[in-house]
């Protein structure tokens, strides 16, 4: 579905118990004002605009894309995730240093986790036969750990 500016601050505030994050167009992500892992998403901006989001509840990915003056909504309802991959973010809860000479703590790194969507089509090229053929990449999450 397609959203101006007010439908999709609206659309995103309204979300409950979902997980995610929003990358503005004017900075860069701050773990804590633009990753909702503990809290439900808002948008939260002066200057710029969203220019992209993400956002799981364990069942429905949701994902938003900005394209010129509106954003493109995809939710993904009930698809069961299997391939999923995670990636490391370049966040964490632990510093990588420390003063005093002391031994840096193992930083806990936030791991985003996508997932892919494959499905079965009937390819000439294959003489008629079903190949599974990329659909989309979703959002599934953040990893624990």
């Amino acid at each position: 579905m397609k959203k101006d500016k007010t439908e999709i601050e609206k659309y995103i505030n309204n979300l409950v118990d979902y997980k995610g994050y929003i990358q503005y167009s004017n900075r860069p992500i701050n773990k804590d004002r633009d990753i909702f892992i503990n809290k439900d998403p808002k948008v939260e901006y002066k200057d710029g605009f969203i220019y992209e989001a993400h956002f799981y509840n364990g069942k429905d990915t949701i994902t938003i894309k900005q394209i010129n003056e509106y954003w493109l909504v995809d939710e993904t309802k009930d698809t069961p995730l299997s391939d999923i991959q995670s990636y490391y973010t370049k966040f964490s809860s632990a510093s990588a240093s420390q003063k005093g000479g002391a031994k840096a703590p193992i930083p806990k790194t936030l791991r985003v986790k996508m997932a892919q969507i494959w499905e079965e089509e009937e390819d000439e090229l294959c003489e008629g036969m079903k190949v599974k053929r990329l659909k989309k990449v979703i959002f599934a999450g953040f990893e624990n750990g």
